[in-house]
């Protein structure tokens, strides 16, 4: 076979299938319809009945609420109702001042069935379910199609998978039994995962495909560059999509994810408390650890703990509404980070610490105060742990050093320009002979070798996935999933932006991995668990494994 006749064709057939893969992945994020699901009605005296459209529904007066009612005794937010995993419901009141009472009996938090009577203040509500045709009309719609078939989808992935494992053989045919095989293994994954959806009738796969697209071109980076490590990058993935699975589980049910906060916190401080113990010191960070002959960095495995921690139903913020124990874990976090000197993590954490505060609480002082304190670690840090001093420093002015502390930037810089749109081919750049060329310069080796329109895409698809948490977010059933959802996507979009702006001299080169496409175990571990967080907010209709079919549609 002609390797090189194909890897020059593939300058162009490798843009061309990531633009496919990735248009029709937007086209079906952002083509549904969002027609709100109606769970019950709350039914007025005056025979006004008003739709509950979320399991987590807000009553009150104000216009932001879910439920709006105008009436003076009613407090701006009043009270929540709440419906749960086994159909459910619970009225808890939201610290008004009037109360909430059910069947005449005052109460903080209770649980009620259908045709009782609730009352806010002097205000009375039924709750009243809705009717067998509303409930058969929203489960055929529970059904229908949802954008473009995902099966294409993958079939095109597929096509570029065989043309990245085509390449990496003709750049490394010692190792071609090792390409195929990874890349095999990649590709059974994603099928069978997406039998698996089939399986349970499920039918949305564009978060994994735009998932197992970045890890295609991270093993097509490893094929050319460092082909020894491919089998553990390729274990790591999978193991990575097992994690996926699992957190999944856990968010599946909101009484099982409330249990697991709890482990979830705890196991975060010990990974964290595991790399300042027993640490390794590796390009000036003390993040590592050994163990057998395998390395792991506990800092990326917190990250899913940190957001499972972080992440709240609605009910118990309205009534506990502050952040203070986790503005408390959240400097214990840093101050480990401090200690290990990974400070671009830290910043990473405090990004997800921004979010996950402000949707908790909206308490602008307290984010401040976190800011201000984590913004003090980072002084004294820099003021005794010259590593950070030397990488600060050299912001900017990468140019003036080209041989000491700007010889990573400006050979990633020089490279990029030379790749051009196109790139020079898979496997016939310059920048894998240095340090960290497929982790923290991968942007800069995917624009040499595959050309900018690559880079560029590869940053797409993470923004992709932020767009669409965006957009789903306020449709979604629980506060618990949109505030993981939202800090794992803030997470993903602080990564591949210190990454990118790094590599390019925007920002300070923080050796931050870019989520899925830069080699590592623990980061493509780290990656695949927070997309679980990125999945259980989808809630377009027979689309996330993470929430349950209605026993009507689970039964056909």
């Amino acid at each position: 076979m002609n390797f090189s006749f194909l890897i020059a064709a593939a300058r162009y057939l490798v843009p061309l299938l990531m633009l496919a893969v990735l248009i029709r992945i937007a086209i079906s994020l952002f083509s549904h319809r969002g027609e709100e699901e109606i769970w019950a009605w709350l039914c007025l005296p005056n025979g006004e009945r008003l739709p509950v459209t979320h399991w987590e529904t807000t009553i009150g007066r104000a216009k932001s609420c879910d439920v709006s009612v105008q009436y003076s005794t009613i407090s701006r937010l009043h009270a929540i109702l709440t419906r749960h995993d086994d159909g459910s419901w619970t009225i808890s009141d939201a610290g008004s001042k009037g109360g909430i009472s059910v069947n005449g009996k005052t109460v903080q938090s209770q649980q009620v069935r259908y045709g009782e009577m609730i009352s806010l203040a002097d205000v009375a509500f039924t709750l009243v379910p809705i009717t067998p045709e509303q409930e058969a009309a929203q489960a055929r719609y529970r059904i229908a199609p949802q954008g473009l078939k995902q099966g294409v989808t993958l079939l095109l992935l597929t096509a570029l998978q065989v043309l990245l494992t085509a390449c990496g053989i003709g750049v490394q045919p010692d190792y071609a039994a090792r390409i195929a095989s990874c890349f095999g293994a990649l590709c059974a994954a994603q099928w069978a995962l997406y039998g698996f959806y089939r399986a349970i009738k499920r039918r949305c796969f564009e978060p994994e495909t735009a998932a197992f697209l970045l890890c295609s071109l991270c093993l097509s980076v490893l094929s050319s560059s460092a082909p020894d490590r491919l089998y553990k990058q390729t274990g790591a993935m999978l193991a990575g999509i097992v994690v996926f699975l699992l957190v999944g589980w856990c968010l599946r049910v909101e009484r099982r994810a409330k249990i697991v906060r709890y482990i979830a916190s705890v196991l975060g401080i010990a990974l964290l408390l595991s790399a300042v113990l027993f640490g390794r010191e590796i390009n000036g960070a003390r993040n590592w650890i050994y163990i057998g002959g395998l390395s792991i960095q506990p800092s990326e495995l917190a990250k899913i703990c940190f957001v499972f921690a972080g992440a709240s139903s609605l009910e118990r913020l309205v009534t506990k509404r502050n952040v203070t124990l986790f503005l408390a874990y959240t400097a214990a976090i840093c101050v480990c980070l401090a200690i290990v000197s990974d400070f671009g993590t830290a910043l990473i954490f405090f990004t997800a610490f921004v979010v996950i505060a402000y949707l908790r609480s909206g308490n602008l002082t307290a984010i401040a105060l976190g800011g201000v304190g984590v913004g003090f670690i980072g002084v004294v840090a820099a003021r005794f742990l010259p590593y950070i001093t030397r990488r600060a420093s050299a912001w900017g002015h990468v140019w003036e050093n080209p041989l000491t502390t700007g010889y990573q930037q400006t050979r990633a810089m020089m490279c990029m320009a030379a790749g051009g749109l196109f790139g020079l081919g898979i496997g016939q750049g310059w920048l894998h002979y240095v340090a960290a060329a497929d982790t923290d310069l991968v942007f800069a080796l995917l624009g040499e070798e595959y050309g900018l329109i690559v880079a560029v895409s590869a940053v797409l698809t993470i923004l992709l996935l932020a767009l669409f948490v965006v957009r789903m977010s306020p449709r979604s059933r629980s506060a618990l999933h949109t505030i993981g959802a939202s800090a794992a996507v803030g997470m993903f979009l602080v990564q591949t932006m210190l990454n990118v702006l790094g590599t390019v001299d925007l920002l300070p080169l923080t050796g931050v991995t870019f989520p899925f496409l830069s080699a590592g175990g623990s980061a493509a571990i780290a990656s695949w668990g927070l997309l679980a967080f990125v999945k259980s907010v989808d809630t377009r209709q027979n689309a996330s494994f993470t929430i349950r079919l209605p026993k009507e549609v689970a039964e056909k």
